[in-house]
Order: C-alpha cells, then sequence, then structure tokens
C-alpha cells in the first residue's frame, strides 16, 4: 500500500502541476553550449482546488461542533494564563504561561524564545546530568537562590527554540501504523529514518513519538504536561515531581510551597488545566496556505527533483476519529515525522528515543511564518536553514545548491505558499 494518496488539495495540486523541471547540473543546457536545445512542453495551465483549511493563522479547526468551539475558547484561554508563585509556578522555570513561548504569528505559534539543553558526553555515551538538572535549564526562579546554572560537568550546550503548534490535532490523529509505514520504505538517497518509540506518560502505552524536535511525545496530553512542568514549573498527575534547582533537594524543599500535583483536577470532570490546554493544541488549525503562483508551481517541482520529499513527505492522512474535523482528513504537513540522523547539524542531546544526531523531520508547513529556523534559530532565512542540512539530508542541499539561482527562488517561494 502505497503511503501517499492522490492529493486533491491546493498543495497536492501545485506538486502535481509542477512541469518536470530542466535537470540539475553543473554543465550548461545544450542550447549554451552552442547545440540545439531539446524540445520541451510547457507546463499546461490547471486550475488549483482551495484547500479546505483556516483562512488565518490562528483559526480553529474547520467545521467544529459549539461544543468544540467553547472547548476551543476555554483551551486558548489557559494558554494565555500567567502562572504565578501562589497557582504554582516554579520554583524553577522558563516562562510564566504558554503564549510567552508561542505568539507568532498568532496564538499557538512560534517565538524567538530559546532555552537551553545540556549534558556531557563521553565515549560516545551521552549523560542529560539529570541529577544536576539536565538535561533541560530551567533559567527563571521565583528566587535569585534556586536560580539553575548549567554546571560545569557539562560538556554538551545548545539551544533549542518553541515550534509552532498549528494543525497538532491533525499531526495527533495520524496513525501510529502510517509513521511506521514510512520508515519501512527502503533507504534511498542516503536517507532512512525511523519512527521514535516512547511512553505516553498518560496511558502507559508504547506509541510513536511525534511532538518536540526529538519526537519525545506521542500525544498532545503528554506534550502539554511535559510542558507544564518543565517550562512553567507546574506540576500535574502526569508529571507530579517537582524539578530541583540543579538536582538540590534542599533548595526545593525550601522554595516549593504548593503541595504536587499543583494542577488540581476536577472532581466532576478528572480534568486540569493541562487537559484544557491540550483541548486548544488539538481543535487548533493548520496553517493557511497562499495561493500558488506560476513560480511556486515550478518550485514545486524542483523540491521533488531535489528529493526534499524524502523526508519531507507533502501528506499523511489522519485515521478514523469521532471527530469529523479529525476524521480521514489530508495532512499537508511535509513531514515523514520520523527521526533522522542530520549530520553535523545535530545538538549532540539524545532525548526519548533519538540520538545525538537525531530530529524529527520538521514539518514545513506554514514555514514563511516561522523564523528563524533550525533548532537553535541559527538560520535567519529558509535558504539560510537549507544550506545548513547535513547528514541524511546532505544529497538534497546538495543539488539545491547546484540549482541556478532563478530555480532556487522558485523552490523558495513553493515553500512560502504551503
Amino acid at each position: 500500500m502505497k503511503m501517499i494518496r492522490p492529493l486533491p488539495l491546493l498543495l497536492a495540486a501545485t506538486l502535481a502541476a509542477a512541469a518536470v523541471p530542466p535537470p540539475v547540473a553543473d554543465t550548461p543546457p545544450a542550447a549554451e553550449a552552442g547545440q540545439r536545445a531539446p524540445h520541451r512542453h510547457k507546463p499546461q495551465p490547471h486550475r488549483l482546488p482551495t484547500f479546505r483549511g483556516p483562512a488565518r493563522f490562528g483559526d480553529p479547526l474547520p467545521g467544529l461542533t459549539a461544543a468544540q468551539k467553547d472547548a476551543f475558547t476555554a483551551g486558548m484561554d489557559e494558554f494565555k494564563n500567567v502562572e504565578t508563585p501562589e497557582t504554582g509556578l516554579g520554583p524553577i522555570f522558563n516562562n510564566v504561561s504558554c503564549v510567552a513561548c508561542h505568539s507568532a504569528p498568532a496564538v499557538g505559534g512560534s517565538s524567538v524564545e530559546t532555552v537551553t539543553r545540556f549534558g556531557h558526553t563521553a565515549g560516545g555515551i551521552f549523560d542529560p546530568l539529570a541529577d544536576l538538572g539536565g538535561s533541560l535549564l530551567q533559567n527563571k526562579a521565583i528566587n535569585p537562590d534556586a536560580l539553575e546554572v548549567v554546571p560545569p560537568e557539562a560538556n554538551v550546550r545548545t539551544r533549542r527554540q518553541s515550534t509552532p503548534l498549528f494543525g497538532l490535532g491533525l499531526i495527533e490523529a495520524i496513525p501510529d501504523e502510517t509513521i511506521r509505514r514510512g520508515a519501512a520504505r527502503a533507504a534511498h538517497d542516503g536517507i532512512a529514518g525511523h519512527a521514535a518509540l516512547v511512553t505516553d506518560v498518560p496511558t502507559g502505552e508504547a506509541r510513536v513519538g511525534r511532538f518536540g524536535w526529538k519526537a519525545q511525545q506521542a500525544t498532545l496530553l503528554a506534550f502539554a504536561g511535559d510542558a507544564y512542568r518543565n517550562e512553567m514549573g507546574i506540576t500535574n498527575r502526569f508529571f507530579p515531581t517537582e524539578n530541583a534547582p540543579n538536582g538540590d533537594a534542599a533548595k526545593l524543599a525550601k522554595w516549593d510551597k504548593i503541595s504536587d500535583p499543583e494542577d488540581q483536577t476536577d472532581p466532576a470532570t478528572g480534568r486540569g488545566d493541562t487537559d484544557t490546554a491540550a483541548d486548544f493544541m488539538r481543535l487548533l488549525g493548520a496553517p493557511p496556505q497562499k495561493p500558488a503562483t506560476p513560480a511556486a508551481i515550478s518550485g514545486a517541482g524542483f523540491f521533488r527533483q531535489i528529493g526534499c520529499d524524502g523526508c519531507h513527505t507533502p501528506v499523511l492522512t489522519t485515521g478514523r476519529s469521532d471527530n469529523p474535523a479529525l476524521n480521514l482528513q489530508t495532512v499537508p504537513l511535509f513531514s515523514d515525522l520520523l527521526l533522522h540522523d542530520m549530520g553535523a547539524l545535530g545538538d549532540g542531546i539524545a532525548q526519548a528515543d533519538a540520538g545525538p544526531r537525531e530530529f524529527r523531520t520538521a514539518p514545513l508547513w506554514g514555514l514563511r511564518a516561522s523564523a528563524p529556523y533550525l533548532h537553535d534559530g541559527r538560520a535567519p532565512t529558509i535558504d539560510a536553514a537549507i544550506r545548513a542540512h547535513d547528514g541524511e539530508a546532505a544529497n538534497p542541499r546538495d543539488r539545491y545548491l547546484r540549482l541556478r539561482e532563478q530555480q532556487r527562488r522558485q523552490l523558495l517561494e513553493f515553500l512560502g505558499t504551503i
């Protein structure tokens, strides 16, 4: 069974409409060498259907019921809620609300905020230095006495920026088996990704990870619970143990004044703030697409020709769901959701099922609104991000570099529409 179905959407038609572009080569075309150029058919005009998605960044999924719209609104309110020491913030944390790190270009997006990861590598083995507060540094504290620092034992240190959350409910609804099938394809062009296998904390089940830079979480409830504890210091029923400042239990006892778990559940529903925030992410719409220009249509052809789709799979499909907004939906995320060895681009941090050089293929939808790029924000432009690719992405990167300038512009214009 083929993993990718025929695509009846704007971006699918864009890819299909792209005529086979001129070969990528280091030598000039035959006509430039004084020979007769081969005849090429001009691409025929296509009527491109409109992608049935939100009109704006930050809109909910289309087709929600009234109750789901209320859940989305309540989830957004919680997402924007500012935590305080009285509500459980800290004693160490990275920010005071979800929206503080997920705000651009709308609530639920990305930001230029980064966090620090650290650890120690010796003999090819990564140690997260968990006893010293690793691998995530919490860079703020409710009192300076509790403030964490990167310990001197760390010889690995990197930054990570926040990922956009648009369309995560659709990604959550993609069956594990669909992702595994992508990994089962024969290795080609130096690409051989694998599915991240993790334990989903809320259910205790072994699942395929798909959220986070290292695909370290499989469900949005786990993703939310982990963020509440590690980014805001709000313990919850899934992650009930508070982080001690650099592992110092005495400082934790001194400054942690709220009993755990701090996110209390409603006895009537069994739900807490983490559930409400997860509702918002689950019902948040995908990034809106832009109309495809002729240049973008040509760029879609180059995207395929140089092999970008070897990892950035244009479309996956959700499974069956009781929610019609998530049931058997086409998801134009441009990612296989697999872990790939990125060579020198790796951050040196092993996390969950991902090795130090591995990252989950970042979804490309909405790319135009999530600068800067790459895990640490080092790339100010999409072009710079492509040039920094390495490891399994080295061959497509090198072909990108061999494109003519106009061809690269067309490819980048295509990426700006998805």
